[in-house]
């Protein structure tokens, strides 16, 4: 993905956003790209076969975390970029905790002055990770039931993430069913922003946690997409009308790791 690629933008509107208390759904959710072909190898502790899954083009085995011990963490510089750029930057690379590695397939830019970012309401207990430094984690629940992650973009003072809402699981694949509650390994286990914050065992108190320093909750670099496909964000019928047309949401082509609606992405 090239970086002269560009993403509209929408200007700065000048009706009023609704003054109201953030929405639960606010930060919340199509594919024609491959993933470029990545090798990792890791020791059995075992003489009997390892179950594999195939995501994307990896075949990785589930439990063994240690192959994933010499990828790079992300540096704090990576983050802290306009949201619009983060968010398909961070397509195809992965979230680790606990032994549990995940490849992110799909993501939403919320950005300033966007009616559809918690960042609208100004600075608030809430609100107040999304306008630290790029590169920490802002974690906030939907009903009060659903643990959403987002990775905080640009500058410290801007008030902009990027909503991870899909991914594909790479290592702790029984870690993740059980947090889960549901022994699969097809797309319906982690397609879908509350999904990932329980697969991870994140709360809340992991907002401001910093995902480029090692330990807890990390980001890796991971394989670029080929290709990915574009579309408007999810559940934000709320906002202004060119921000729920804008076409933020990024998910990687060509993967069943992608949560609905699907018919709304298409190439860029």
């Amino acid at each position: 993905m090239k970086r002269a690629q560009q993403f509209k933008r929408v200007a700065k509107s000048t009706k009023a956003i609704q003054p109201s208390e953030p929405g639960d759904k606010d930060l919340e959710t199509r594919p024609g790209l491959r993933l470029k072909s990545v090798t990792i190898r890791a020791k059995s502790k075992s003489c009997q076969a390892q179950p594999q899954t195939k995501i994307l083009s990896l075949t990785i085995p589930n439990s063994n975390p240690l192959s994933f011990d010499k990828m790079r963490i992300l540096p704090l510089e990576f983050f802290q970029i306009d949201a619009l750029d983060l968010a398909p930057r961070l397509l195809g690379k992965f979230l680790r905790r606990d032994g549990v590695v995940l490849q992110i397939t799909e993501v939403e830019a919320y950005r300033p002055n966007d009616s559809a970012c918690h960042g609208r309401f100004g600075i608030t207990a809430r609100t107040a990770p999304v306008f630290g430094p790029g590169g920490h984690a802002y974690v906030y629940l939907c009903y009060g039931l659903h643990t959403m992650l987002n990775v905080v973009a640009d500058k410290e003072g801007v008030g902009a993430a990027v909503l991870i809402r899909s991914c594909a699981p790479m290592s702790g694949l029984d870690t993740i069913q059980h947090r889960r509650g549901q022994k699969t390994d097809k797309p319906v286990l982690l397609t879908g922003p509350g999904k990932i914050g329980q697969a991870l065992g994140i709360s809340k108190e992991w907002s401001n946690h910093p995902l480029y320093t090692p330990g807890g909750l990390e980001l890796l670099d991971g394989p670029e997409p080929e290709n990915i496909l574009i579309g408007p964000r999810v559940g934000i019928e709320y906002a202004l009308p060119e921000h729920v047309s804008a076409f933020w949401r990024f998910a990687i082509a060509g993967t069943p790791w992608i949560s609905a609606p699907k018919n709304t992405l298409r190439p860029p």
